[in-house]
């Protein structure tokens, strides 16, 4: 079964994942910036395809779980797989990354 959470902030992040059953399905996380009542991006890096994520002191740069360098990434929970920036829009790239499960 897929289950979308949408989740905000590093705090909430952190607590949901700690939430995990550890013998669970796997977990597919999409990191994205997020947009304001204009349905713009806050990230001008995000709507400019730059990818990169500016802030060297942002937990989810440091945290050594998620390593987020780029804007967006699909990483594997838990695995070493993972896709980030244009890589993300690669139709062969997503299947490999999900069927590797199988």
């Amino acid at each position: 079964m897929v289950a979308f959470v949408d989740i905000k902030g590093y705090e909430d992040f952190v607590k949901y994942v700690e939430s995990l059953d550890i013998n669970g399905p796997p977990v597919f996380v999409y990191f994205s910036g997020s947009k304001n009542a204009d349905g713009n991006s806050w990230c001008p890096d995000c709507v400019e395809e730059k990818y990169n994520i500016c802030n060297k002191a942002c937990p989810f740069r440091t945290d050594s779980r998620i390593k987020l360098m780029v804007i967006p990434t699909l990483i594997k929970w838990k695995g070493v797989q993972r896709l980030e920036g244009s890589q993300c829009n690669k139709r062969e790239l997503l299947q490999m990354l999900f069927e590797d499960d199988e």
